[in-house]
C-alpha cells in the first residue's frame, strides 16, 4: 500500500464526515439525541464512538495518550463541540498521513490494547483498520439518519473521487 492510498483516505474521510455531519444538523436535538436500535444508542453515541477509535489510534500513532477508558466513552454531551472536535481530528489524521514516509508506513506500531495487552501491528494495517472504522460506523450513523426527517447524504468514496478528481 502507497502513501498515496492512505492520503486519498485521509481526505475522503474528512469529506464524508463533513457531509454527515452537516446533515445531523439538520436534526431537532431531540431526534439526534433519540434513543435508536442500534449498537450504540443514538446518532450521537454512534458518531462520538468514531471519535473515540480516532483518538485511539492516533494516540498510539503519536505516542499521546488520549485518556479514553472505554469504547462507548461520551466525549461531548451536544452535537456542537463533537462537530468542533471532530473536524480537529480529521485535520490531525490529515496532517499525520501527509507527514509519513514509507519506512514508517512499512514499519511496526507497538502498542497496548484497551485490555492492556501488548500488540504489534504495522502501520499500513492500523491506518487501514482506521479508515475502515469510520467507514463501517458512519454507515450506522447514515442508517439511523434514515429513520429520521433527513435525506442521509451519498458518502461512497466514488461520489468524493468524483468531487475531487485530484485526491
Amino acid at each position: 500500500m502507497q502513501l498515496d492510498h492512505f492520503r486519498t483516505f485521509a481526505r475522503y474521510n474528512r469529506w464524508a464526515n463533513d457531509r454527515l455531519y452537516s446533515a445531523c444538523a439538520s436534526l431537532s436535538e431531540a431526534d439526534y439525541l433519540k434513543p435508536r436500535e442500534s449498537f450504540f444508542g443514538s446518532i450521537h453515541a454512534t458518531l462520538n464512538h468514531l471519535l473515540v477509535g480516532d483518538r485511539i489510534w492516533m494516540g498510539r500513532l503519536t505516542r499521546h495518550d488520549p485518556g479514553i477508558k472505554a469504547l462507548n466513552q461520551i466525549l461531548y454531551a451536544d452535537f456542537s463541540g463533537l462537530r468542533v472536535a471532530r473536524s480537529a481530528e480529521d485535520a490531525q489524521i490529515i496532517a499525520f498521513v501527509d507527514g509519513l514516509d514509507a519506512p514508517t508506513l512499512n514499519g511496526a506500531l507497538r502498542y497496548k490494547s484497551m485490555a492492556g495487552k501488548t500488540q504489534s501491528t504495522p502501520v499500513r494495517w492500523v491506518l487501514a483498520h482506521l479508515f475502515n472504522h469510520q467507514t463501517h460506523h458512519r454507515g450506522q450513523a447514515h442508517g439511523l439518519l434514515s429513520q429520521t426527517m433527513v435525506k442521509p447524504p451519498e458518502l461512497d468514496l466514488l461520489y468524493f473521487l468524483r468531487e475531487m478528481p485530484t485526491a
